[in-house]
């Protein structure tokens, strides 16, 4: 997937973003889970590349953080 069709699923994303606050853990757990399965095979697929790359942010986040620490 490259740089501009992740942009622009971004966008449309952004047109149709659910969120919703929970109570506690299980309500989340609970709520993603639904969200998950409401969506189709490819719109879960499509959702990876920039999971990933959150998840990656948050790692080298947390990396940076601990050195500073020291």
């Amino acid at each position: 997937m490259s740089y501009e069709d992740i942009k622009r699923r971004s966008e449309k994303r952004r047109q149709i973003i659910t969120s919703h606050r929970a109570t506690d853990y299980e309500e989340a757990e609970k709520w993603d889970l639904e969200f998950w399965q409401k969506l189709s095979p490819e719109d879960r697929l499509s959702a990876l590349p920039a999971i990933l790359e959150d998840i990656k942010k948050v790692e080298d986040g947390k990396q940076k953080h601990s050195r500073q620490a020291l």
